[in-house]
């Protein structure tokens, strides 16, 4: 192999080298004996990252581990071959409603300030529209609009803070405290994970970096002071999910009626599980149990808090003593005379 092939590839995210190792294979397999730098050329990267690429193949495969369930890949000679991969040499079909809101979607992407793979979303843009045509072309008249007037503006004032490096001063909704928090904030981008908008940025209250939802901003104000993240703050990989509980946090189990299924769209949840009739059982990591204590109470009934037992018990005593106060009868005003007793 050359001196290239053995200077290490470019650092990239894990989802965007399986995305291409997914792709890659077929193509190779129908491909067979195709020019390194050609294949290299084919998916947008150098020749030292596609051998890398290739190395990393040999690991792959059906599970077993044996030399038998292993892809093989051969390019000694400068040519590539690959084979022992027919289990994957199906490309990726997209109908034409799944083209049109992938593409819809990359639009959306492209055009949010922030985004690190600008060209690699640009790319796949292009390769679809050429794809589909003039029916992909109605994707170009379509925009993604969020319908709450507030929360747009917030996206655009973080829009613009990310784009012009503003610090801003965010008045957020804390759904694990149930409480709101005032902070100052290094925006680094605005990111769209799970049908959901996310300002990221530097949170010089928890000195650590931190993704805030947009829908639990109640108040974006852009400040005067340079807005650039310190050196050391790194964005998310956001491969996995947006919440990430602390090791400490509480983990509480509810049990909701169809009432209150809003639940798991507006807090963080571990996990939700259906029981029938619109009924779920969810799973949630809380800092501060009191929050849940207050939500079902509020929820008069369609929530019931089931684990920890100290938990559910201290909402079954809250609830009864709120009862209780209620059947009791009235203290009178100073001065005033008490009722009389009957009989």
């Amino acid at each position: 192999m050359t001196a290239a092939a053995a200077r290490k590839p470019t650092p990239e995210s894990a989802t965007t080298r399986l995305s291409r190792l997914l792709t890659m294979v077929p193509w190779l397999l129908s491909h067979q004996g195709v020019d390194i730098d050609e294949a290299a050329a084919e998916f947008g990267v150098s020749r030292a990252q596609l051998v890398s690429d290739l190395e990393l193949l040999f690991l792959c495969g059906t599970p077993g581990g044996m030399p038998g369930d292993l892809i093989e890949a051969d390019w000694e000679d400068g040519k590539v071959y690959l084979g022992n991969a027919d289990h994957i040499a199906r490309p990726l079909r997209l109908t034409v409603d799944e083209a049109l809101t992938l593409m819809v979607g990359l639009r959306a992407l492209a055009s949010t300030p922030g985004i690190a793979e600008h060209e690699a979303v640009s790319r796949a843009l292009t390769k679809l529209e050429e794809a589909t045509g003039a029916v992909g072309a109605a994707s170009a008249r379509m925009q993604v609009s969020i319908d709450d007037g507030a929360q747009q503006s917030t996206l655009t004032g973080a829009r613009r803070a990310v784009q012009d490096h503003r610090r801003v001063h965010l008045r957020y909704l804390v759904p694990g405290r149930d409480e709101v928090s005032e902070r100052d904030v290094d925006p680094m981008r605005v990111v769209s994970l799970d049908a959901r908008w996310y300002l990221e940025g530097w949170c010089h209250r928890a000195e650590d970096v931190r993704l805030f939802r947009v829908d639990r901003i109640q108040g974006l104000d852009i400040l005067e002071q340079d807005g650039t993240p310190p050196p050391h703050a790194q964005p998310r990989d956001l491969a996995g999910a947006a919440f990430t509980p602390h090791a400490d946090d509480l983990e509480v189990v509810v049990e909701t009626d169809r009432s209150a299924g809003w639940i798991v769209e507006y807090y963080p949840t571990q996990s939700v599980e259906e029981l029938g009739d619109g009924r779920r059982r969810v799973t949630l990591r809380v800092s501060d149990p009191s929050w849940v204590r207050r939500l079902a109470w509020r929820m008069g009934g369609h929530l019931r808090v089931v684990a920890p037992a100290d938990l559910a018990a201290s909402v079954t005593s809250g609830a009864e003593a709120a009862l209780a106060a209620y059947a009791a009868p009235p203290t009178p005003a100073p001065g005033e005379a008490r009722p009389a007793a009957d009989g």
